[in-house]
């Protein structure tokens, strides 16, 4: 792992959101000041969600150039095109119809109903060829290497959609899988691996509300990543646990500071 994960601890999960909302738009304006552009990995569920609806809310978002920011998924329900459940339609809604987003750069996870049909193993294989396009000699492997890539964490520890102990979360070679018999609904998704995932320079993982408190607490305390995938969620140059108070409610209050509550 590259060096210890950072913790920043909100009052609830309002002002998280808003907190980490802010966060992602300096680091944004930061990248596109020293590269031209930025790269930023989305999530979906409601702490995802919720992070993108106070950026969209947020007067500041202005001071991003909209039009070189790519935007790239971390795991994807495999549903039709436009349903509510999937994470690009959610995303849409909560900011990026609202903003001037180059349709181009929104790179989204192939749905059910495209051109591989109900074959989630080439769609899985079609956005890892698409991400292997994006990258760089600079990058030195088949993804870009995003600026910031945010997980949500699930209650059972999962990332993306890497659950513990399913093939997905073992996978070492491939960046992009099919995933089988999540134990979520939908069953079906599309996910990045834990090779695609590191290969971030900075990987934000968000958790709020009591029913993750568990799986903070185990993700953090050196568990491994095939039985607590949050635990192999990490980035190049820092992995940043953004929560509020409720989801830190059982870690030892020596791993963050005080301040941060």
């Amino acid at each position: 792992m590259t060096g210890a994960a950072q913790l920043v601890v909100h009052r609830d999960k309002e002002l998280m959101a808003q907190a980490a909302a802010a966060r992602l738009i300096t680091k944004i304006v930061d990248a596109q000041a020293a590269r031209g552009c930025a790269s930023v990995v989305l999530t979906g569920g409601r702490n995802g969600n919720g992070l993108l609806a106070a950026l969209g809310a947020s007067p500041a978002r202005d001071a991003i150039d909209w039009a070189r920011l790519d935007l790239w998924w971390g795991d994807e329900r495999f549903l039709p095109e436009g349903d509510p459940d999937r994470n690009v339609t959610q995303a849409r809604e909560a900011l990026l119809d609202r903003v001037p987003v180059d349709p181009s750069r929104v790179h989204a996870m192939p749905a059910s109903d495209g051109a591989h049909g109900s074959d989630v193993e080439a769609a899985a294989a079609a956005y890892a060829e698409e991400l292997a396009a994006a990258a760089g000699p600079e990058d030195h492997g088949p993804v870009p290497t995003f600026d910031v890539l945010m997980l949500g964490v699930g209650p059972d520890t999962h990332v993306a959609s890497l659950f513990p102990e399913l093939p997905a979360v073992r996978e070492t070679e491939r960046t992009v899988v099919g995933v089988h018999g999540a134990p979520k609904p939908p069953p079906t998704r599309i996910s990045l691996t834990l090779p695609a995932i590191r290969a971030a320079r900075e990987v934000w993982l968000l958790a709020a509300g009591e029913d993750k408190a568990e799986a903070a607490e185990i993700a953090l305390s050196g568990a491994g990543e095939i039985q607590a995938p949050a635990a192999g969620a990490y980035g190049r140059a820092r992995t940043l646990w953004l929560l509020d108070a409720a989801a830190a409610s059982k870690l030892p209050r020596d791993l963050y500071p005080p301040a941060s509550a």
